[in-house]
Parts: structure tokens; sequence; C-alpha cells
């Protein structure tokens, strides 16, 4: 973190941000690590996903409306995800799998530009799952909770 914090302010930033949440999530930073470095709840979703920040100059950043939305139209299995993670190119392939065998209509959508992100209808942690047109998780899926998001 201390690198981090130096090469943002070096190189000029305004700040660093993080995706937190109010309660523990898998995969997301501990915001009590955060917070000893001086970053503080900038920002928050109705189902508790928080944004970090530290900033270096006075500015406060925000999720965008279209983030706290939290919700699409299609009603199909819908996966946002990029490639950052090397585990998601695997969990792309059984979600693919298990739905074409099954015959579970996916759309599966990479994030491969700052303005695709910046469209997402959800906090974006380069993996996001949406199922009958809701938000349901920024965790890599396996076969078994891919079968329990499917039955709800």
């Amino acid at each position: 973190m201390e690198y981090c914090l130096a090469d943002a302010r070096e190189k000029g930033k305004s700040g660093i941000c993080l995706l937190g949440a109010e309660k523990k999530k898998t995969r997301l930073t501990d915001q009590s690590f955060a917070k000893k470095f001086g970053f503080e709840v900038a920002d928050a979703t109705k189902n508790g996903y928080e944004l970090l920040a530290l900033s270096f100059d006075g500015t406060v950043p925000k999720f965008s409306d279209n983030a706290k939305k939290m919700a699409i139209e299609s009603k199909e299995l819908t996966i946002y995800y990029d490639t950052q993670c090397p585990y998601v190119s695997q969990s792309v392939q059984a979600v693919r799998q298990h739905c074409e065998m099954n015959g579970f209509p996916l759309s599966l959508i990479q994030v491969d530009a700052l303005q695709k992100a910046k469209a997402l209808p959800c906090v974006f942690n380069n993996w996001a799952v949406f199922c009958k047109g809701s938000f349901e998780t920024v965790n890599l899926l396996d076969v078994e909770y891919l079968k329990r998001i499917l039955k709800k």
C-alpha cells in the first residue's frame, strides 16, 4: 500500500479508490487495512458495496448512477468480465459449457475499454453476474454456484 500511495502521489493523481463492502465479502479489500492508511467511505450502494477513497486534493469520488442501479433489462444470465484475473477464463468456459448443455441463454460481455467500464450497471470488480435482471455477485462461478443462481 505504501508503494501504491507513493506512486500515485508521484504521478500527480488526485487519490486512490478501492472497492469494499459494509460486510466482509470474498475477494474484496479488508476495509480495516485501508482505513489504517486514511481511506474513508466515499460512496455506497443499497446492497452494501462501498467506495473507499484516499483523496490527495480534496476530490471525493462516487459511484456512477448507473453503477448504483445493480439491475439490467435482460432476463438472461449476463456476465460482465475482464481478463485481469487469471481464473476468469476458466469460469467463463465452465459457465458457457453448462449453459450450452442445459439450454440456458447466456450473454458474456467483456469489459475491455474504459467507456464500457464506466457504463456498467454495477460496481465492477472484473466479474459481475446478473440473472433475471438482478445483480447476483462479483464472485467467480463454479457449476454448483451457477446452478443455485439459475434456480432462483
